[in-house]
């Protein structure tokens, strides 16, 4: 759909301005649009700078440089005009120029099981099925351009590549509220925001287990790549993002291979197992009658964890039996009794310990459904205990009032991982110097991609010659020019080209496999663009807003 000049030059100017606004507000406090005119037309008068420093700590300093007061109070007719700039004007260049001159930064917006409650975490969490639709709306929003959803039990973190830091992490904010029914300030007391290095070490160490509740622990890796594959041909879901976990994958697969940080550690699903022998009677442990509700993968393994730990007789309860008739031949020692779901109520009140792994978005168990289960024997404790390892939960905490139940929920693994930690930790150290040799890798190639514009718009200024050249050529040649002439001719103009811009190209690409440093390929770049005059017409934040105005026309 056609866009009119007019359409985008104004959401332009509203963006340039709103942006420019947030800018002074980092600065400290809540400034006004009418502040901030204010301010610009007292800097005039006072003559002074505004200059916006990062310090150590990330955190955005505005300092003022003192005012020349000594100036002539009779000035000239053209410096009059000058100093009667528009301060919107000012603005507008200033916000141009950070759009323009600074690249768009990788953020993520993350909530996990270290500082965010179950409860919380639950309302966040995002189903696989429903991935690529949040993707599309993340990327509807004026300030990002990428981005992916890592939900689990234990995190719901949001990768996104924003134009801008501030507006980007707001609108990510405000559409996690919007989605999960949290107020936004809620939100901001539990999560985390990290950006570019920090974000590319973050899903580096999430990728090898190191911010995982049991340390080294392998399921984070194959969720990490199940977002790649589920994001693949997804829009959205572009270079950076999918670089960036591509990457991840590597990174988890060569720290498990290097550091064995995975030998003897646990999983979520042996954790679950392991509290729920803690809180029995030893002597119970080989008598217990266990359940377990749900046959995927975190199902498997606690059935695995069981049979490991001498629980050879089990209820499973599953929507289908091919699951359990695969785990039965797996596991031809245990007895394994398959259950359909319309069976769940009556084969709880058969078990002592209940494990729920299921994908199911409401609870599978209330306090109305248990009280009326018998009560089990004091071999066992007395009390019916519910293990629940799946966000949403199966099971309501409202369970816990009941004087004959107890449950547990992932956020409760908490004491069961520590054993054999210090070991681990020795070999997170190890995995974090692979850690950031990867990270630097990653940034070299997401620096290299800044030279991407140059490398296109060179080569169309050069096809753009040829193609002149060429056809004053053939036109000189005749009419009746055969066509494997006229072939010949194009070929040898082609060949021409590609060895003279040989030597060029290969100047602009900095991927981390030879010596030439990014700032060298970057100096390439800018001198290229000048001798050539490859900058383009409109800036690159009107060419991004006027994509922005057509993806919401359309």
């Amino acid at each position: 759909m056609a866009i009119s000049s007019a359409c985008v030059g104004a959401k332009l100017e509203t963006l340039l301005f709103t942006n420019t606004t947030a800018s002074f507000s980092l600065c400290g406090g809540s400034t006004s649009p009418a502040q901030v005119g204010l301010l610009s037309k007292s800097a005039a008068r006072a003559k002074r700078t505004a200059l916006f420093k990062k310090g150590n700590s990330g955190i955005f300093r505005c300092e003022v440089a003192g005012d020349n007061s000594d100036s002539s109070s009779s000035s000239s007719s053209s410096s009059a005009s000058a100093s009667s700039l528009s301060a919107l004007e000012q603005l507008k260049t200033s916000a141009a120029d950070r759009y323009t001159k600074e690249r768009s930064s990788i953020v993520v917006i993350g909530l996990s099981i270290h500082s965010t409650p179950v409860e919380m975490r639950e309302k966040l969490a995002i189903p696989e099925a429903e991935w690529p639709r949040a993707i599309g709306e993340l990327c509807g929003l004026n300030h990002i351009e990428e981005a992916a959803v890592l939900s689990t039990c234990n995190r719901m973190e949001i990768y996104v590549v924003a134009l801008s830091r501030h507006r980007g992490v707001k609108e990510v904010t405000e559409w996690m509220s919007k989605t999960s029914g949290i107020p936004v300030s809620e939100i901001c007391q539990h999560r985390f925001l990290l950006y570019d290095k920090d974000a590319t070490q973050h899903i580096f160490e999430v990728s090898a287990g190191l911010d995982s509740l049991v340390l080294g622990e392998g399921q984070i890796l194959a969720q990490v790549k199940q977002v790649v594959k589920v994001g693949q041909g997804v829009v959205g879901f572009g270079r950076n993002i999918s670089g960036l976990f591509k990457h991840a994958i590597t990174v988890g697969k060569r720290v498990r291979t290097e550091t064995n940080i995975a030998a003897g550690a646990v999983s979520v699903s042996s954790a679950a197992v392991e509290l729920a022998l803690m809180k029995l009677p030893e002597t119970s442990h080989a008598n217990a009658r266990m359940l377990v509700i749900g046959a995927g993968k975190m199902g498997k393994l606690v059935i695995k964890h069981l049979v490991a730990k001498g629980c050879t007789k089990m209820l499973v309860v599953n929507r289908s039996e091919d699951r359990v008739n695969a785990i039965r031949e797996e596991m031809k020692d245990a007895e394994i009794i398959y259950k359909p779901l319309s069976e769940m109520l009556n084969s709880a009140r058969e078990a002592d310990v209940v494990f729920t792994s299921t994908s199911s978005e409401t609870p599978l168990f209330l306090k109305e459904q248990v009280v009326d289960l018998p009560p089990v024997g004091p071999t066992v404790g007395g009390l019916r205990l519910f293990v629940d390892i799946s966000v949403p939960r199966n099971v309501g905490a409202c369970v816990n009032e009941l004087e004959t139940a107890r449950v547990y929920n992932v956020d409760d693994l908490k004491e069961v991982v520590a054993a054999n930690k210090e070991d681990r930790m020795r070999k997170a150290l190890e995995a974090q110097t692979i850690i950031l040799e990867e990270s630097k890798q990653f940034e070299a190639w997401r620096d290299s991609l800044e030279t991407v514009p140059t490398i296109k718009k060179l080569r169309a200024y050069a096809e753009r010659i040829r193609a002149a050249e060429l056809e004053k050529c053939v036109s000189k040649m005749g009419d009746e020019i055969p066509k494997k002439t006229r072939k010949a001719v194009d070929d040898l103009s082609r060949g021409i080209v590609n060895k003279l811009l040989h030597g060029p190209m290969q100047h602009l690409r900095c991927d981390g496999s030879d010596t030439r440093t990014l700032s060298e390929t970057l100096e390439n770049m800018h001198a290229l663009n000048r001798m050539f005059s490859l900058e383009t017409e409109i800036s690159v934040l009107e060419q991004k807003i006027r994509a922005k105005v057509e993806q919401t026309q359309k």
